[in-house]
């Protein structure tokens, strides 16, 4: 049966909230089918606000692979603002998708994208505005299948009690089976109800259903283990892996926003996974092995995205962009291409390593000259060591002076506070640091005009990572080490002008550290600070540290653990994490192998990229089935004929 569009009783009421436009759908690009020609539906959402939500790369590509399906739906959702959230709730509208606006509640899968752990909130609410049971054990078979994916769904034991499924790793492929799974029951009879189909999944191996998990505890709070409570489901579920990117040419037809939001470019991946070994890094661990893309589909993505677009800013995304064994031909393809028109290329991340003044260049042919961003991460070079970060100040030094040298006048740095062994020297050496690139900078440049902003965020401990054994410092501390390098920053008249300083404090990182190495007890905290109000908790302005505090006092009361149990505690090698029997391909005996060589004490122990070494035998690639792919491929990106 077809399912109706609440737009009619939406449509009067939106000159009541703020930036209605969000609410609208219709972009450029977007997708909506007939509702009664497709046998399975998938409703998907980036738990944040539409200006956030809109340019997220994974809802794209997955939205764009469903509905190319001709037996499958998918549309988008986002998440509300406060002043919308109260107007639903007063007119008994439900969550509603963009495209059609159809009911969130009447699609089979509600696939949600969680790339920071501080959206479960956001997601609470949606559930609760869908009419879906905030509990997975209380929905029937009138509710979709809650799934989540993404980054933080590495760890998702914090949220298990309120999603149906979760996945790990890329998902161009698993969405497709996923879907052959619900058809083919659907087509059955749908026979067993809710837990038949998701038994189905499980029984697959890569699809991990926590309700088919039963979690133990000791006396003192650790997780004596985890275990299957019913036969047929494997004790792990494993990550998925594209191996051919080539394969997946995605986006093809990206969307363009109706409303301003936080990225307005068409962006490509060039390739996927990091080798560099950043122990702080989940992304880089999670997404092992590299797979590159190669120089002439980029070229293929570049031209038909823009065409499909209109857009005149392209990003070559990666973890690392310019570690792409062709970057060099990549930019000078690209550049040759769209020299003289509006086009402009942009690399959003560059290590100070791999950076160089020729591909510098190449990206700002067309005239346009941003401001350089690097990320030492570590203030001194010991630190660098710890965090396996292989780059010296000398590194730094000689590459924002090629930059400086060449005209630009702005670079940022970025680095974290509250990394494993870390002293106040430390973070007092990026002062120093800072003031020695103004001085490099004055000194290539012969002007006075030159500044450095230093950026810092205070470090999280993630799964699947040498460092999730690591104790995190506590807020107040990282606001005290932050204190004084602000003073160090401003205490040199020469050079405090010159420096920007950027700052978050430490309570937000607190709270993001409780949700990434949480276990199941976490839900009823963050179902508590959802009760009380919270929203948005990933936005400065609406996120309450006390509420967050209160409420894992109150959640956690009969609990031998609290907050600092989670966060600023260190971990044994035999404590079983809540997240032990999910399979990111990592070796569990290697991470923790790395995690004591950055704790040796006549200094840290660095590992090379495996893409030009030997093997170090983190597991992934024997594992998975999987290999590095890297170029050459020998091809270079010839220019159109016709910009």
């Amino acid at each position: 049966m077809s399912v109706e569009s609440v737009f009619p009783r939406l449509e009067a009421l939106l000159p009541s909230v703020q930036k209605p436009i969000q609410y609208v759908g219709g972009e450029l690009n977007s997708v909506s089918k007939d509702w009664d020609s497709a046998s399975v539906r998938w409703a998907l959402m980036y738990p944040d606000a539409y200006e956030v939500g809109l340019p997220n790369q994974g809802v794209q590509i997955l939205y764009e692979v469903l509905n190319e399906r001709d037996h499958i739906l998918a549309e988008r959702t986002y998440s509300v603002w406060p002043d919308m959230e109260k107007v639903m709730r007063d007119n008994d509208i439900p969550q509603f998708t963009l495209d059609s606006h159809r009911p969130v509640r009447a699609f089979d899968v509600f696939g949600l994208s969680f790339s920071t752990e501080l959206g479960y909130t956001n997601m609470l609410t949606a559930l609760d505005l869908a009419g879906i049971p905030l509990y997975a054990a209380d929905r029937t078979d009138e509710d979709p299948i809650v799934l989540a994916g993404g980054h933080a769904a590495f760890n998702p034991e914090p949220i298990a009690d309120f999603i149906d499924a979760a996945v790990l790793g890329d998902g161009e492929e698993i969405v497709l089976a996923i879907s052959d799974v619900i058809r083919e029951w659907k087509d059955e009879g749908s026979p067993g109800g809710r837990d038949e189909v998701l038994m189905r999944l499980a029984a697959s191996g890569g699809v991990y259903i926590p309700k088919f998990f039963t979690v133990e505890y000791l006396t003192d709070g650790r997780i004596k283990r985890v275990a299957p409570n019913r036969p047929g489901v494997p004790w792990r579920t494993a990550k998925h892996t594209v191996m051919d990117l080539d394969a997946w040419p995605y986006p093809k037809k990206p969307l363009v926003p109706l409303a301003e939001t936080v990225h307005e470019r068409y962006s490509v991946e060039i390739f996927r996974g990091c080798t560099r070994g950043c122990r702080f890094c989940q992304a880089g661990m999670i997404t092992r092995p590299v797979r590159e893309r190669s120089l002439t589909t980029i070229g293929d993505m570049v031209e038909n995205g823009l065409k499909q677009s209109g857009f005149e800013e392209v990003g070559l995304l990666s973890l690392s962009s310019a570690d792409h064994s062709e970057i060099a031909d990549v930019a000078k393809g690209l550049g040759d291409r769209y020299e003289g028109s509006n086009v402009s290329l942009s690399l959003p991340s560059t290590r100070v390593d791999a950076f160089n003044i020729t591909l510098a260049n190449e990206f700002s042919r067309n005239g346009r000259r941003s401001g350089l961003t690097f990320a030492p991460e570590g203030g001194s070079d010991r630190m660098r060591k710890v965090i396996n970060k292989m780059v010296t100040e000398e590194d730094l030094i000689r590459t924002v002076a090629a930059a400086y040298g060449h005209g630009w006048r702005q670079v940022k740095l970025y680095f974290m506070c509250g990394l494993p062994t870390e002293t106040d020297e430390d973070v007092l050496a990026i002062a120093d640091l800072a003031k020695k690139v103004i001085a490099t900078g004055r000194e290539v440049s012969g002007r006075r005009d030159i500044r450095c902003t230093v950026s810092i965020g205070g470090f999280v401990p993630k799964p699947h990572t040498p460092f999730q054994w690591a104790s995190q410092l506590g807020a107040e501390e990282t606001d005290a080490r932050l204190s004084k390098l602000a003073a160090a920053i401003r205490s040199d008249k020469g050079y405090a002008k010159a420096i920007g300083f950027r700052y978050h404090d430490g309570k937000p990182g607190i709270i993001e550290g409780l949700l990434s190495r949480g276990d199941r007890r976490v839900g009823r905290i963050i179902e508590q600070v959802w009760r009380d109000g919270g929203r948005f908790d990933g936005w400065s302005e609406h996120f309450s540290y006390d509420r967050w505090v209160e409420s894992a006092d109150q959640a956690l009361a009969d609990e031998p653990v609290d907050l600092a149990w989670y966060t600023t505690r260190e971990r044994e090698y035999a404590e079983v994490l809540p997240w032990d029997h999910l399979d990111s391909g990592l070796d569990r005996d290697w991470l923790w192998e790395d995690w004591q060589d950055s704790l040796e004490e006549d200094g840290a122990i660095e590992v090379e990229d495996c893409r030009w070494t030997p093997c170090f035998d983190c597991g992934v690639c024997p594992q998975m089935g999987t290999e590095i792919q890297i170029g050459p491929t020998g091809k270079k990106l010839l220019p159109l004929s016709v910009v």
